[in-house]
Order: C-alpha cells, then sequence, then structure tokens
C-alpha cells in the first residue's frame, strides 16, 4: 500500500498533536509511564537471558527510539522481552556477550531479509480465533508475572496494590487529562516515602546504569564457524520477533480502528535490532503490556508517545536512578494488573458467545491459550493455533464440493448427468473419483461443472482419472460448464499429470 493511502494516514498525526497542548500533555504524560513500567520488565528480562541489567534496558531504549521513527505502527511500544530473552538465553550462557550481541544483529539482519520478501503479508493468514487466543493467552501471562512480586511479600503491597487499583477505577471517572497509571504510581509511591513503609522497589529488581550506552563491535571472529553457532538462534529470535510484533500491531489497529504498515514496521524492527547489538543491547520486538499501557490506559495514539517513552527511559534510569530505585514494584504490579483485566477479552468467554460459536472456532482460541501459557512463548503458540485452524478448516472443505447425478435421455439414448457444486481442490476434489457411478451408468455421462470452480491440479487429475475409467468401459464423457479460468487451467494440465 503506498503512503499516500488515507487508510494508513494516522489519527491524529504528529504535526497535529504537536499544536495541540492537550494532544502533546496525553502523549508526554503516557511515555512517562511506559517508561515507568519498562524499567523492572527490561532488568528481569537482562536476568531472564543470563545478562547484566544494562543490557536489556539499553536495549529498551535503542528499540523505542528506532520503532518510534522508523515503525509503521503509531503508539506500539518496541523494548527488550521475554519472547527474545528465552531464545537468545543459551547464547550468552555457552559463549558469551560478545556472542550474543552478535546473535542480536544478525537477527535484525533476519528480519530486515524477511520484511523484504513480504512476510508481514502473511498476518492476513492468522484466524481470528487465533487472535483472540492469543490476546487471551497475553493477559493471562501478564497475570502471571505479577505472582511472584505477590507472593511472600510483606502484607502492606497488598493494600498499597489495592489502593492502586481503585485509583486506577475511578480516575478516569473523574478526568482523564492526565492518565491513571501515572497518579496511582505517584501515589502509591508518596504514601511509602511518606509512611516509611517497608517493601520490594525498583532498586530491588537490579542495579541501573550510570553512563550512556556506547557503540560497539562485538568481539567475535568474521567466520563460517561463528555464523554456523549464532544463525539458527538469531533466524528463530527474527520470527518470534516479527510475528509477535505483527500480531501486537494488528491488536493495536483494531483498538485504535486505524491501519498501519506491517511491512514497514518489519523493516523497523530489524533496524532497532541491528543497531540494538551494536549499542550492547539484547534486541527485542513489540511489547504488547507496555503498548496496552500506551493505547489504552493512557489513550495515546502518536509517534510521540513512543519517542518520549524511549527518552524518559533513559533519563530515568541514568540521571534519576535513584529516585526510580525508590518507585514501589506494588504500584507497578497495581499497573500490570490492570492491563491484564483489560487486554483478556472477557467477551469470547461468556457462555452466551461459547453457544452461537463453532466448536472448531472455540478449540482453536483454546489450544492458543493453553500453548502459550504452558511454554510461555506468545509465538509458539499462535504457530499452533494456526495449524489447528488449518486442520479443523480442511476437516470442513473436505466435503464442500457435492454432485448429483440424474440419468435422462430419449428412448434411443439415455444419458447420465452429473452436476457439480462447489470450490474443487485438493482437500475438496480427494474423494470426487468416489461419488460417480461407473458400472451402473449409461454410455453417454456430462458432467456439469457450471456451479464450481477449479482451482489446483489435483482437481484435473481427479477429473482426468474419472474420464479415464468411462473410456476404460467404451462410454464417453462430456464436462460442460468451465468457467475461463477453470477452463484455462484444465486445458493446460489434463493429460498431463499421469495416472496412479
Amino acid at each position: 500500500m503506498s503512503r499516500t493511502d488515507p487508510r494508513y494516514r494516522p489519527r491524529p498525526t504528529v504535526r497535529e498533536a504537536l499544536r495541540s497542548p492537550k494532544l502533546l500533555l496525553r502523549e508526554s504524560l503516557a511515555g512517562l509511564v511506559v517508561a515507568l513500567a519498562l524499567i523492572p520488565e527490561a532488568i528481569s528480562f537482562s536476568i531472564l537471558a543470563g545478562v547484566d541489567p544494562r543490557v536489556g534496558l539499553f536495549s529498551s531504549f535503542v528499540m523505542a527510539i528506532t520503532t518510534s521513527i522508523l515503525g509503521g505502527r503509531p503508539a506500539m511500544i518496541s523494548a527488550a522481552t521475554g519472547a527474545i530473552a528465552l531464545v537468545i538465553a543459551p547464547v550468552a550462557r555457552d559463549y558469551g556477550l560478545d556472542y550474543l550481541l552478535a546473535t542480536v544483529i544478525l537477527g535484525g539482519v533476519f528480519q530486515l531479509v524477511l520484511a523484504a520478501l513480504g512476510a508481514a503479508k502473511l498476518m492476513r493468514f492468522i484466524p481470528r480465533s487465533v487472535m483472540l487466543g492469543f490476546v487471551n493467552a497475553l493477559a493471562i501471562l501478564i497475570f502471571m508475572a505479577q505472582l511472584p512480586h505477590l507472593i511472600g511479600v510483606p502484607f502492606a503491597v497488598y493494600w498499597l496494590v489495592a489502593l492502586g487499583l481503585l485509583v486506577m477505577i475511578g480516575m478516569p471517572r473523574l478526568t482523564k487529562v492526565i492518565p491513571a497509571p501515572l497518579v496511582a504510581i505517584v501515589l502509591v509511591s508518596a504514601m511509602v516515602l511518606i509512611m516509611a513503609i517497608t517493601v520490594p522497589t525498583v532498586g530491588d529488581e537490579g542495579e541501573l546504569p550510570q553512563s550512556l550506552p556506547e557503540l560497539l563491535t562485538p568481539n567475535v571472529p568474521l567466520t563460517l564457524e561463528t555464523f554456523n553457532i549464532i544463525a539458527p538462534y538469531a533466524l528463530a529470535m527474527a520470527l518470534v520477533g516479527l510475528l509477535e510484533s505483527l500480531m501486537t500491531a494488528k491488536l493495536v489497529d483494531e483498538i485504535t480502528d486505524t491501519h498501519s504498515q506491517k511491512t514497514r514496521e518489519s523493516l523497523a524492527q530489524g533496524v532497532g535490532n541491528i543497531l540494538s547489538g551494536f549499542f550492547g543491547g539484547m534486541g527485542g520486538c513489540a511489547m504488547i503490556g507496555q503498548t496496552m499501557i500506551n493505547v489504552k490506559a493512557s489513550g495515546a495514539r502518536t509517534r510521540i508517545s513512543t519517542f518520549l517513552a524511549g527518552v524518559f527511559l533513559l533519563i530515568l534510569v541514568v540521571s534519576l536512578g535513584d529516585i526510580v530505585a525508590q518507585i514501589p514494584m506494588a504500584a507497578l504490579v497495581a499497573v500490570m494488573l490492570m492491563v491484564a483485566f483489560g487486554t483478556f477479552n472477557w467477551h469470547s468467554v461468556q457462555p452466551s458467545t461459547l453457544k452461537r460459536m463453532p466448536v472448531s472456532e472455540t478449540a482453536v482460541m483454546l489450544a492458543t491459550v493453553a500453548v502459550v501459557v504452558w511454554t510461555h512463548n506468545l509465538a509458539i503458540g499462535v504457530i499452533v493455533g494456526v495449524v489447528v485452524a488449518m486442520i479443523a478448516f480442511a476437516r470442513r472443505v473436505a466435503h464442500f464440493a457435492s454432485v448429483t447425478r440424474t440419468v435422462g435421455g430419449d428412448d434411443e439414448v439415455s444419458v447420465a448427468y452429473y452436476t457439480v457444486e462447489g470450490e474443487l481442490f485438493f482437500a475438496s476434489s480427494n474423494d470426487l473419483t468416489t461419488l460417480f457411478e461407473y458400472s451402473d451408468d449409461p454410455d453417454e455421462i456430462v458432467i456439469d461443472v457450471t456451479d464450481s470452480h477449479i482451482w489446483d491440479a489435483s482437481t484435473i487429475a481427479a477429473l482426468d482419472s474419472i474420464t479415464t475409467k468411462y473410456e476404460n468401459m467404451n462410454k464417453n464423457v462430456y464436462i460442460k460448464g468451465m468457467n475461463k479460468a477453470s477452463e484455462r487451467l484444465h486445458g493446460q494440465l489434463t493429460g498431463n499429470l499421469g495416472q496412479d
């Protein structure tokens, strides 16, 4: 799609937001909230990957800034993620940080190649039931990720979380000028400081960096052996990152009722990961939890919020690290719990919805949820969901075509008429040869395909097989009613496919 296509024009634009104090304030505060929520997430993902917290924080800064400028989905947040951390953790463990950075850079290159090959267009093949499973599983994972912060902690944590939830529930009813999550974080933090309450803080999650990220080159030998070591992990990272980013972009499209440029977003992810590797970061992709904070909880709609999230993140961890370290984790847990609740599609699990929904659609959704929750990997869950959907679809269309037989003619010539209806392709035409009465038919057979369409070579082979069987019985077969496309395909392939 061209960038001039009005469907892809962001609403509001960056220029409109810059000219409107109200919109600019909303975008700025949204970026601040996201930056605060990114800090503990980036630290925890760094620990998961087996690297220093600075690696995750620098990666989040680079990814947020790069995708805010180059990305195709405004307001979507990209940073260090758990999915990427899981993929590249073995590299850091077995080969060290330099090999991890090289893997991140190569993963970005692979993403550029995949984007150029049109990988983003494959998103159209992901069914709605898989999308629902993706969203619901994500909400469950966000909720589960908060449980360690709620188990074995001082009792004060629980009422601080409850206070944060009450603020976020009640604040939007009074005003939406200031994001409710920001108010909750400030209020809970102030109460902890004023009342000298001892509870876990952001500083307990890991040490914050004291300096800016520096441009560097991974110290690895540029040999085929190095490529063979990092390439499998880099390809897995590229696929997981693109899939999670494009799924998140699609979700934001639906929430904001706007369109995004998926190929452009794929290219931005690749550039972001390449730069992340050269600046000592662990790479990343779209973060659906922080994106929901930005889009749903804070109401952001432009690139300004994404850009400022990266800027604020760097300022907070480098210049204001001592202050940020005092923020209680209870405040951020409350924000993420609200995100989990708002992300889950409650309508999809209502009894009335489940009664109306086909069983196969519900099965696809549940399979996606189950695999994601089991593996903690959104990409694997989506792939399994698509496979289950394909199997369910194949079962439905296997009997998509129907054949009706009538016998007519005059006193001298008897004719068997077969009317074929439906779409004829490898699944529906598989049993086509079994629907004809070869021995009982008269010497003249007419096959009418006016109400069907021939899609592939499997159907041509089936028709050839039917014709051959009748000819072996010295009976004449006439196929009529082909549309132009079917006739052209039939003319190219009939008689040239061989017989079993």
